[in-house]
């Protein structure tokens, strides 16, 4: 699966972006899709992921309620909705898919994702 992010871009704190992730390739056979960040300098961490059909998502505790994921599968697209960004939130999101149905721990790991987007680039300035 070929993943392209877009979206990112520079923002003023409690501002908001929308980033979205277009997949093509095999598609049919993605199951869970997830966004992770960046920051310079640290490891890449778990923000948000969503089932195939939707019906389930998953958020790391710092984005809860500020963050929503979507899909839209006709489009072949995942989207993340954030608002009221702060300048943590500063890094670079990638996007991956999982074509395995891994449990709740799994699907925070980066290896458990097989796919990967190029990242778009999130500045949040305060």
């Amino acid at each position: 699966v070929q993943l392209q992010a877009s979206g990112g871009g520079l923002v003023q704190a409690g501002g908001s972006l929308r980033l979205s992730c277009a997949a093509s390739g095999r598609t049919g056979s993605s199951y869970i899709m997830g966004w992770f960040r960046q920051a310079p300098g640290k490891e890449r961490v778990f923000v948000a992921a969503i089932s195939w059909n939707g019906g389930r998502t998953y958020y790391a505790d710092s984005v809860k309620g500020r963050f929503t994921i979507s899909r839209d599968n006709a489009r072949n697209t995942v989207y993340l909705q954030m608002n009221s960004l702060k300048p943590e939130d500063t890094a670079v999101y990638y996007c991956a898919v999982s074509t395995v149905v891994p449990d709740t721990a799994a699907l925070r790991r980066v290896t458990t994702y097989d796919d990967w987007g190029q990242g778009t680039q999130v500045t949040v300035s305060s």
